[in-house]
């Protein structure tokens, strides 16, 4: 699978602490998108499901995937997500793609228990909670509970979203977002 970066604990991408894993590669590319350097497939580096996954800690609750277009590899991230729920993790997928237009492709979700879906529309910022969603861009993307681990009055589902900075080996990592930011 194609990597952009890959944080090994946190609480900022998805209920509870989790291992979170950005694909490299977008062919969608939404206008305003947070993450456009991840647009270019030829970017990021390759590495096997067993290899992302020797980073993971055993402490975590579950692994978030996130892009770029996960759904660009598609056979990578359900392997993954197998992988993942065999080691009785749970997993979160951000994608672009709607639900529908998934299953559509004949993409199975059965490893999946979180989806967050829908293109991102800069033109309809989600507002923070308490008014509005944790984790989702805008008012028209859909978290769809796709398994029994989470349900929606799960209260870190309403908590603040959150920002963590790290700074490790001259490198600093930015990731989640900002609980007092109201996008317009």
């Amino acid at each position: 699978m194609r990597i952009a970066t890959i944080v090994a604990d946190t609480e900022a991408e998805g209920p509870g602490r989790r291992f979170a894993v950005w694909l490299q590669g977008c062919s969608i590319r939404c206008a305003g998108c947070c993450n456009p350097e991840m647009f270019d497939a030829r970017r990021g580096r390759e590495m096997s499901v067993d290899e992302v996954l020797a980073h993971m800690p055993e402490a975590v609750e579950g692994v978030t995937v996130l892009g770029g277009e996960p759904f660009d590899q598609t056979s990578e991230v359900l392997e993954l997500a197998r992988a993942v729920k065999q080691r009785g993790k749970t997993v979160m997928v951000f994608s672009g793609y709607t639900l529908d237009e998934l299953r559509a492709r004949g993409v199975a979700m059965d490893h999946i228990d979180l989806l967050v879906d829908g293109r991102y529309d800069q033109s309809r910022p989600e507002q923070p909670p308490p008014i509005g969603r944790r984790w989702i861009g805008s008012t028209n993307q859909v978290m769809h509970v796709l398994g029994d681990a989470y349900g929606q009055g799960d209260p870190r589902m309403r908590a603040s979203n959150t920002l963590e900075i790290r700074v490790a080996r001259g490198v600093l990592t930015v990731n989640g977002w900002p609980a007092s930011v109201i996008r317009r």
